[in-house]
């Protein structure tokens, strides 16, 4: 799926996360007036969405990587950065026509974070969660097989701009059944996908 030039084409990188963006951007909708990205990292995503909604927010835990965020987008006027923990913010309800987040929901309490995401929508917008799981199942294994030659034809078709924003990492502590399971619990009639490069998507709209 391609993807929108950024405002700063020197920091437009490729990784496993970023190869997913275009999953979020095809969800955002028509008109959408205010989008919150979680976990924004070092702003990238934001500055994809910029284009797409009227004003975008990006939220990080990081001071470094909040100050990485606006130091790139400078010159991108309707997008902001704040640093918060995302579960301590007082995230405001029913505000936001889209919210995404990409591998963030994994250092967070999965159904609290969830929740809070699905709460800040207003009727009719849409989510978007893109994550990593651990492996529970055999059939887990066989998606780990298929990833690796997926993984080195990508990193080989990307390679003069593959690269890493330095964000904070930590290990998924569920499964990716544990994932779909509780994703539909808090989301009825979500759709889940699990992605071939150890990535999985969650999308939902609120009913108006």
């Amino acid at each position: 799926m391609p993807l929108p030039a950024t405002s700063d084409p020197a920091h437009d990188y490729w990784n496993h996360n970023t190869h997913y963006h275009g999953v979020v951007l095809s969800s955002v909708p028509r008109g959408c007036g205010a989008a919150l990205d979680v976990g924004c990292g070092d702003g990238l995503l934001v500055r994809r969405l910029a284009p797409r909604a009227e004003h975008v927010t990006g939220l990080d835990a990081s001071a470094e990587m909040v100050a990485r965020a606006r130091e790139l987008s400078e010159g991108v006027g309707n997008v902001e950065f704040v640093e918060a923990d995302f579960l301590e913010y007082d995230v405001p309800r029913e505000h936001f026509d889209f919210v995404c987040s990409v591998a963030a929901i994994h250092h967070m309490d999965f159904t609290a974070a969830l929740s809070t995401m699905r709460d800040a929508l207003r009727p009719g917008g849409s989510l978007v969660v893109i994550s990593v799981a651990g492996n529970g199942e055999l059939t887990d294994l066989l998606y780990d097989a298929v990833a690796v030659p997926t993984h080195y034809f990508h990193r080989w078709r990307n390679r003069r701009r593959a690269g890493n924003p330095g964000a904070p990492v930590a290990d998924p502590d569920m499964t990716w059944a544990e994932v779909r399971d509780e994703a539909l619990r808090v989301l009825p009639g979500a759709r889940f996908r699990r992605h071939a490069l150890w990535r999985y998507s969650i999308i939902w709209r609120r009913p108006r």
